[in-house]
């Protein structure tokens, strides 16, 4: 969704600015006026580019880490009796060290001393904290257990960056063994395949098919490596440009389903991703209509957000949410049939838990079968390559021999 700038008068007649993600300004406009706000000014938060690409904001934005490592805190001192302004003040002391998040922390404490819900508090903050974190905490105090709902939040937040992780560290190596093997490549065909060429040259002979492929592409490279370089440069910019149209992204993403393994990890993450938030959502007393619409923009992939909002929209008409995913023929058929378990015995969030848990070991099996399969073929790839150009070479120089003698 695009982002907007916004500035406001609040209750106390206090003026507000900020940013916040919305489907147009009509909806931020509604939005804001039902948080009891009189919008002054709202309009589309402009990006400012260099060469087409996208300048990072001056806004601060907390990592993960930090936002996991303040809910944990913040829910330890409230479960221990103490109340949310003194809880506010300690956790200012306890992130003296970290002044990003210590001004925040600050700022939080004044718009609550000031009157402010938390969950409002932290929505002033310019988009830092995501619509499912936000309604969270506002079912938390409403439902008079925010300290309960903040640990909840906590061990959410611990998983998932667990499971993000997971990822991350296992493609770590093979990126490594890729780079290494295109650079190697270019080393050779830049700095040692021309050493050969002078003595193929001084020979005057014709070379082999394969040592002239090896030299005309060693040749190429040396003289047009830039070309490449504008290549590499021009696709990363086309395909940045795509997926940052809707139409363009939901191609992309429908592509990346149905890549071999990959399409495999892209899914399984998304099904563990989307079962835990659901299920974290309903067990906070969030209707299950709101929930599946904070889970819908939780989710990266838009061909499986689409899924999710056909499934809302069947739900407004009666429909059963395991249905609903079951039309759909995208949605794996265990985490259905969990779904509808769930629904059948009225235990739907503890069903939901149980698919995240499945679907996290799941992931890691098949992490480790893509690891199985990509390294070796890496290895062997990079090896028939060197082989191919040192064959080439020997090619050429067995050929100068034998006109020699």
């Amino acid at each position: 969704m695009p982002l907007f700038s916004y500035k406001v008068v609040n209750n106390q007649g206090i003026a507000e600015e900020g940013l916040r993600n919305a489907a147009d300004e009509q909806a931020l406009l509604l939005e804001l006026q039902d948080q009891g706000l009189i919008p002054i000014r709202i309009e589309l938060a402009k990006d400012k580019t260099f060469l087409g690409f996208k300048l990072k904001s001056a806004t601060v934005k907390l990592s993960q880490k930090e936002i996991g490592m303040l809910t944990g805190e913040l829910a330890t001192l409230l479960e221990s009796g103490l109340p949310l302004d003194r809880s506010l003040t300690i956790l200012m002391q306890l992130t003296e060290e970290n002044p990003k998040l210590n001004k925040l922390v600050g700022e939080v404490l004044e718009k609550v001393k000031a009157g402010k819900a938390l969950a409002d508090a932290l929505e002033s903050q310019n988009g830092v904290f995501s619509k499912f974190y936000l309604n969270m905490i506002r079912a938390g105090e409403m439902g008079g257990n925010l300290g309960g709902v903040l640990l909840r939040l906590s061990e959410y937040m611990e998983r998932s960056q667990e499971l993000k992780d997971t990822v991350s560290t296992a493609l770590i190596y093979p990126a490594i063994l890729l780079v290494m093997s295109l650079a190697s490549l270019f080393v050779m065909l830049t700095f040692v395949v021309p050493q050969f060429k002078e003595m193929f040259d001084s020979a005057g002979q014709a070379l082999p098919v394969p040592t002239q492929i090896v030299v005309g592409l060693a040749e190429f490279l040396q003289s047009y490596w830039w070309v490449l370089l504008l290549v590499v440069l021009g696709s990363v910019q086309i395909m940045k440009s795509q997926l940052s149209d809707p139409t363009g992204k939901k191609a992309w993403d429908g592509r990346f389903l149905k890549l071999p393994l990959f399409g495999d990890i892209i899914l399984t993450m998304e099904v563990a991703n989307f079962s835990r938030t659901f299920g974290t959502l309903l067990g906070n007393g969030v209707s299950i209509l709101k929930s599946l619409g904070i889970v819908r923009e939780t989710v990266g992939n838009t061909v499986l957000a689409d899924l999710l909002e056909q499934a809302e929209a069947q739900l407004k008409q009666g429909r059963t949410m395991s249905d609903a995913l079951a039309q759909q023929n995208l949605f794996p058929k265990l985490a259905v049939q969990m779904i509808k378990m769930g629904e059948e015995t009225g235990k739907l969030e503890e069903m939901l838990m149980r698919v995240a848990t499945i679907y996290d070991k799941q992931l890691k099996t098949t992490i480790q079968r893509m690891l199985a399969l990509l390294e070796p073929a890496l290895i062997i790839s990079l090896g028939l390559m060197i082989g191919g150009i040192i064959v080439s070479i020997l090619l050429a120089i067995l050929s100068v021999n034998d006109l020699a003698v």
